[in-house]
C-alpha cells in the first residue's frame, strides 16, 4: 500500500541533548550499518564545532544557537519543486510537480548528508558543520543540488499540464 502512515513517526523520540525529534530524525539519517551511537557522536561533535562558529559571529541576523541554525539550514535545503518523469504516448516527460513537507525534508536531509559525504580527508562531523552552516547561509553544495532542481523545474514549466 503506498503513502500509508507508519507508527516510526509516534515512535521517534526527540534527541536526548537538545530534545528536538527533528535533529533525531537527521541522526537516524546520519547513521550506517545500525550504529547510532557513531551517528550521535558524529552529529553532536558537528554541532559543537557549529557552537564555536557562532561565537565568533557578530552579525545580528545570524542564528542564536546550533539548533536554530540546523533548523534553518535544513529550511533553506527543502525544494518546493521537482520534476518526476512520467511517461505519456510513448514519450517520457520531466514534469514539475508540488513537493510535500514529508518529502522536502527527507530530500533537504539526503543532499546535506550526501554532500558532507561526498568530500573526503577529513573527519565527518567536520565535514556535516561545513555543510549545515554553508546550507544556512545559502550556499553549499546541498543548496546548488537545490537551486539545480528548482532550475529544472523551471525549465520543464511547459509540461506542468501532464501533472
Amino acid at each position: 500500500m503506498a503513502g500509508r502512515i507508519t507508527k516510526s513517526e509516534d515512535q521517534l523520540r526527540p534527541d536526548p541533548r537538545y530534545g528536538d525529534v527533528t535533529l533525531a530524525k537527521f541522526i537516524n539519517c546520519v547513521m550506517q550499518d545500525g550504529k547510532k551511537t557513531v551517528a550521535t557522536r558524529v552529529m553532536y561533535d558537528a554541532m559543537k564545532i557549529i557552537a564555536g562558529r557562532l561565537k565568533k559571529e557578530e552579525s545580528p541576523e545570524a542564528p542564536k544557537d546550533e539548533l536554530e541554525l540546523f533548523l534553518r539550514a535544513i529550511d533553506n535545503v527543502k525544494p518546493p519543486v521537482e520534476v518526476r518523469s512520467k511517461r505519456i504516448g510513448g514519450a517520457n516527460y520531466q514534469v514539475p510537480m508540488q513537493v510535500n513537507r514529508r518529502r522536502q525534508q527527507s530530500l533537504a536531509f539526503r543532499w546535506i548528508i550526501g554532500a558532507a559525504r561526498g568530500e573526503r580527508g577529513r573527519p565527518m562531523a567536520q565535514r556535516l558543520a561545513d555543510e549545515l552552516y554553508n546550507a544556512a547561509r545559502g550556499e553549499g553544495k546541498a543548496m546548488a543540488t537545490r537551486e539545480q532542481t528548482i532550475r529544472m523545474a523551471e525549465a520543464n514549466r511547459a509540461f506542468a499540464h501532464f501533472a
